[in-house]
């Protein structure tokens, strides 16, 4: 065995201690945000941990060390025998509509380690993990991971960047969202463009419901969700239709480019929002690519190869390969219309 070079060896042994620094904290910033402690303190200012604890209702003893190990992680200030939030800390744990809210990746985490025996046992098998078995959080997770980007971006910066889209909103067209999950990006669009009529599909009931009750909760008439899979959904003479983050996730997303074509209007749109990816595994190895392979290993894959074909693109499909998937349905014109640092906004006409 050849010997080990020690700098290079120090380096990846530092690396990995800071990983583990990261996997330990899933739990502690889950509980941090479950008990409002991160809430709490933005609203208190600057605290003791015993001023803090009282303001939780927790006990101090345990949140005195949830404190010290927030500090150590950089996620909360201390000084002087106090603690607070920086701005910066705040946009990241405590603001739930601030565009870099990471609360829900620390949920999918969490989910995917819950995920680890059934997604061990499909390494063996090949097979894979249907939707609806994997954790118990993952949908709500997932919902929450992308509630951020969605909501600060979808209304102001997507649908702008589509050729005349946005002018059909306003005047009233008719609107597919497929794979629309909890229904957040249906609901947002729906609230947007209140004389647009809104049809959310997934083939997941349990979304499905909740969607709908998220619809009922904000009292809109212009949107409904039905049960329906991608490339066979129900609807025809669509304006436009759209698909945040679910495209890689389809067992056969060809058939549901061919589907989502003949459902749209002659001069409609389809955007298809996907994972930011390069074309190939040299352009990925960055921190955006780890944390997608690593979700797509965990979650989007099995996904895949639980439904038809299992074509299992994966989270980091690239936009060439997802170009290609998508001119398979018969669009015969693909563009990148808009980006954000972690997904790729692809308009598809013709």
């Amino acid at each position: 065995m050849t010997e080990p070079d020690q700098t290079a060896l120090n380096e990846l042994v530092s690396r990995v201690l800071g990983d583990l620094g990261g996997a330990v904290s899933v739990p502690l910033v889950r509980i941090g945000d479950a008990l409002d402690l991160y809430k709490t303190l933005k609203e208190i200012g600057s605290a003791t941990a015993d001023t803090l604890a009282n303001a939780a209702a927790c006990s101090p003893r345990y949140v005195r060390e949830w404190l010290a190990a927030q500090t150590a992680s950089g996620y909360i200030h201390y000084e002087g025998g106090r603690f607070s939030l920086t701005p910066e800390q705040a946009c990241v744990f405590a603001e739930p509509d601030s565009p870099v809210n990471l609360i829900g990746a620390f949920d999918t985490a969490a989910a995917m380690v819950e995920n680890q025996s059934k997604i061990q046992a499909a390494f063996k098998t090949g097979r894979g993990v249907a939707w609806g078995d994997q954790a118990s959080c993952m949908f709500c997770a997932v919902a929450r991971l992308f509630r951020p980007g969605y909501i600060n971006a979808l209304v102001q910066e997507w649908l702008p960047s589509l050729d005349g889209v946005v002018d059909k909103l306003k005047a009233g067209a008719d609107v597919a969202d497929v794979g629309c999950g909890h229904g957040l990006s249906t609901i947002l669009m729906a609230q947007a463009f209140p004389a647009s009529r809104f049809t959310g599909y997934d083939f997941h009931e349990g979304s499905i419901a909740a969607a709908t009750a998220h619809a009922r909760s904000h009292m809109l008439t212009n949107v409904r969700f039905e049960v329906g899979r991608a490339q066979d959904f129900d609807g025809h003479g669509f304006d436009l239709i759209t698909c945040f983050d679910c495209l890689h996730d389809m067992g056969d997303p060809e058939a549901a480019a061919v589907q989502i074509r003949k459902a749209l209007k002659d001069d409609g749109t389809w955007m298809v929002v996907e994972p930011m990816a390069g074309d190939t595994l040299e352009e990925n190895v960055n921190p955006v690519g780890r944390l997608y392979y690593s979700a797509s290993t965990m979650i989007c894959v099995p996904t895949s190869l639980a439904q038809e074909t299992g074509l299992a693109l994966g989270a980091q499909a690239g936009e060439k390969r997802l170009a290609e998937v998508i001119r398979s349905g018969g669009f015969t014109r693909v563009r990148r219309a808009a980006e954000t640092p972690l997904n790729m906004i692809l308009e598809a006409t013709g």
